[in-house]
């Protein structure tokens, strides 16, 4: 006889995590598995009312009538207060789940919003899609009919042994000896099912970060053609999807059945026992009728609790995926005395001193990083793809930690100032933009919330945006889907431009702040950063080298490293690599 699948540690450290999100309801709970008792009395109740009615209508040929409509009158009674109980016991349970789930989800995106940039850089958008979406809907149907189900199934098969006890022992050691039976069935069918239904959930969660990929780049996909690529990559993780959601369906389906056929040799043998007994007067047939009936809702459960077995694997299944993500290891928190930093106290200066940085320990790309950033001062960084630009940006706003050295801001080092405090000290522009769903005017001010109407236009008409804006069928108020589908990218661009100007932090950031501009825009957009950048600190990062001459230190790295720095006729002066790099750009 085959084994049931004995619980891993994953499994117990899953099921213990799942228990202390309950803990909070634990009087939902208790008062859910005493309603449920109710539910259960009620239920085992009926059958022995309906056979005392029996009794009353074939006892000597008499029908007693008054006593059938006593024996009715009490039916009702007790049918009502089981329907009422069962309904206050899935009240309880459907507050027990949805709270559970709620507190996972708010905790999965607190955890998001603390992971390291590394864990989001590292995994797929889709995969954690997956894991906070369709993963903890999964567990929520397994919890809900483990509570639903579970209970009373458990409680039903001990309340019938007892009241079966009560009308006869025999019989009811008939029903006991065969229980196992359907046991070892349900345990030999379910034995492989986590397993199965664990590759179901991550493989589902892998055709999820597909589809977001496929989704968000579809333009890219089509312009080079790989429609038939990725649908064979699409194609071949489906079939493995097919496969594995078969073979967990196909076990899991076929355990109800089993069940149910164990089941009705139960049944047949308590009605072949009862019958004899009842020929030789040793049961009435009141009696019998009831057996039967409790043998049928003792037999019952066993197929429901097969199922919600089931359903309760692939809850852990995808339960233990969530975990996975909100076990993960948090970026390092901020000092308990950390500083928070004003506008008024940042002053703009910054001092890197000594700093190294890698994103993967063995492959070493920023080694022994120095500079000295005075208040207003224009910072260029310029240099080949991959060498080591966003990066610095990246450790200027703190999304990775230094590997050694530091970096200082308004004479503090920044692990010593609130993340928070540090990031609004900056403005940034990305080549990379981000809208959110939303109106114009709520993604300009979104760094502002309270901006006024006023200041959102001033800003627009700053970052040249605002001409565009009035052309869109509702102006300002124009909604725009996610991520700003439905206008240009060159526009997106000008709305996370004119966000900024309206901010007007102490310090900038522009990392190709103006790559998907026309050169006729441009122009009149670098002359408001000019503007805007008087008295304030700026890092920019470009590889139009034109857009930089104006900048007080131009730092040209390569390989993580500044080979040369000075101002742009001091580095054309020396005819090095910035020289070179200046020269094939003006000659294109």
């Amino acid at each position: 006889m085959a084994k049931v699948r004995k619980l891993t540690s994953e499994d117990k450290g899953t099921i213990g995590k799942v228990l202390r999100y309950i803990k909070k309801y634990y009087a939902f709970l208790i008062i859910s598995i005493l309603l449920a008792a109710v539910t259960v009395a009620c239920t085992l109740y009926v059958p022995i009312l309906t056979g005392n009615a029996v009794d009353l209508i074939i006892d000597k040929g008499l029908v007693d009538f008054d006593g059938i409509i006593a024996i009715i009158k009490t039916m009702a009674a007790v049918i009502i207060v089981g329907a009422l109980a069962q309904w206050l016991m899935n009240v309880c349970n459907n507050k027990i789940t949805y709270n559970v789930i709620r507190d996972i989800r708010t905790e999965a995106i607190r955890k998001i919003e603390v992971l390291p940039l590394k864990y989001i850089d590292g995994h797929p958008y889709g995969d954690v899609v997956s894991r906070v979406i369709a993963d903890v809907d999964q567990f929520a149907d397994g919890l809900l009919m483990g509570f639903t189900q579970l209970f009373t199934g458990v409680i039903t098969i001990l309340g019938t042994l007892g009241f079966m006890l009560t009308v006869s022992i025999p019989i009811t050691v008939v029903v006991v000896c065969v229980t196992p039976l359907s046991l070892f069935v349900a345990a030999y069918i379910a034995k492989n099912t986590h397993t199965m239904f664990k590759k179901q959930s991550e493989t589902r969660g892998e055709q999820t970060a597909i589809i977001d990929e496929m989704v968000g780049n579809l333009k890219v996909v089509k312009a080079y053609s790989q429609e038939a690529q990725v649908k064979e990559k699409f194609d071949e993780v489906n079939d493995r999807l097919e496969k594995c959601s078969l073979k967990a369906i196909f076990f899991s389906s076929i355990t109800n059945p089993s069940t149910r056929f164990v089941n009705s040799i139960v049944y047949m043998l308590v009605a072949l026992v009862g019958a004899i007994f009842a020929v030789h007067g040793r049961i009435s047939v009141g009696k019998l009728s009831c057996m039967l009936s409790y043998a049928n809702q003792y037999t019952k459960p066993f197929n429901e609790i097969s199922g919600v077995v089931t359903e309760l694997q692939n809850a852990m299944a995808c339960a233990s995926r969530i975990f996975e993500l909100l076990d993960e290891e948090e970026r390092t928190p901020d000092k308990a005395d950390a500083r928070v930093l004003t506008e008024e106290q940042v002053d703009g200066s910054v001092e890197i001193s000594d700093v190294s940085f890698s994103y993967v320990p063995d492959r070493k790309l920023i080694e022994h990083f120095n500079l000295s950033v005075k208040p207003g001062e224009r910072v260029a960084i310029v240099g080949p793809t991959g060498c080591g630009k966003t990066t610095m940006i990246n450790l200027l706003m703190r999304f990775y930690d230094v590997d050694a050295g530091k970096i200082c801001v308004s004479g503090t080092d920044i692990r010593d100032i609130s993340r928070i405090s540090l990031r609004r000290s900056y403005g940034m522009v990305l080549q990379d933009t981000w809208l959110k769903s939303g109106t114009i005017y709520e993604n300009i001010a979104y760094g502002r919330p309270d901006a006024t109407k006023e200041q959102v236009i001033e800003a627009a008409k700053a970052a040249h945006a605002h001409s565009f804006i009035k052309r869109l069928p509702d102006g300002y108020d124009t909604v725009i889907s996610e991520d700003g589908g439905n206008i240009s990218q060159g526009q997106k661009q000008l709305l996370c431009i004119a966000r900024v100007m309206l901010c007007l932090p102490p310090m900038l950031i522009l990392d190709e702040a103006t790559s998907s501009i026309d050169t006729r825009t441009e122009i009149k957009i670098q002359q408001a950063f000019a503007s805007m950048m008087k008295g304030r600190t700026s890092f920019i990062v470009a590889h139009r080298l034109s857009t930089i001459r104006e900048a007080d230190i131009i730092l040209v790295m390569d390989s993580g490293k500044v080979i040369e720095q000075g101002t742009h006729e001091e580095l054309l002066a020396e005819k090095g690599f910035y020289a070179k790099l200046y020269n094939s750009q003006y000659e294109l």
